[in-house]
């Protein structure tokens, strides 16, 4: 088994080196490089519209120093000349592909059932999986049992059982930085895939592709998936 072919290539809120980052020409470009998913954050607006937007304003990326929380989807429509893309555009436009949301901040449960909700209106249960850490996965957990979850973990220590047992992740979504191989190993011992964020040079890459990790979103997917032997956009994970 190549571990470099079998690693799945995540790009991070899109191709954020060529196009501006969760956007649509961004997720696009990003499976034309060759990813099997792409992970994109997504914060609701004023009138409960899941957009895609890292940030809690609109300042870093837009130029517009205004909470999305108080705008509409209108609003922000106008305000970013229709460039920030609601989640059911952004679905539509990755017909096909696999998406890992990333749920930022902590929003509360009535917030993450509403992305639970429109994931399912989309159709989209099958190639959708969510990441964050341990409150949003367990309400994503409660709005939708089936769900393909990444727990987001922040240091070396392990989840409680617990927790593990009550969120039930696939993957454990961790900073490179903090992977080692006996680290991959307990991951993989417990039965979990590993999936690291966000390693952006060759050599990091290789580093953690070495250590056995099964998953890797970075913001350099050009040069993942250079590393690997050529293969279709979209594919299935493992």
């Amino acid at each position: 088994m190549d571990p470099l072919r079998d690693v799945t290539a995540v790009a991070h809120r899109g191709d954020p080196y060529r196009f501006r980052e969760n956007t649509i020409p961004s997720l696009r470009s990003a499976l034309r490089c060759g990813a099997d998913a792409v992970e994109t954050d997504v914060r609701l607006t004023r009138d409960g519209v899941p957009v895609l937007l890292h940030d809690e304003t609109l300042k870093r990326l837009w130029q517009r120093d205004r909470p999305l929380r108080a705008l509409s989807a209108q609003e922000v429509r106008g305000l970013t000349a229709g460039r920030v893309p609601t989640l059911a555009e952004a679905l539509t436009a990755t017909d096909g592909s696999r998406l890992m949301l990333d749920l930022p901040g902590t929003p509360n449960e009535r917030a993450v059932r509403r992305v639970v909700d429109v994931v399912r209106e989309c159709g989209a249960q099958d190639r959708v999986y969510y990441c964050a850490g341990a409150v949003t996965m367990l309400a994503v957990r409660a709005a939708d049992p089936a769900a393909e979850i990444a727990l987001t973990w922040t240091t070396a220590a392990p989840p409680r059982p617990a927790l593990l047992a009550a969120v039930r992740p696939r993957w454990l979504n961790y900073r490179f930085g903090l992977v080692d191989r006996a680290l991959a190993e307990r991951v993989h011992r417990d039965g979990h895939l590993l999936s690291v964020w966000t390693p952006d040079t060759r050599r990091s890459m290789r580093r953690v592709i070495a250590l056995g990790v099964d998953s890797i979103t970075t913001n350099r997917i050009d040069t993942l998936c250079a590393l690997r032997a050529p293969r279709t956009g979209g594919g299935a994970l493992p």
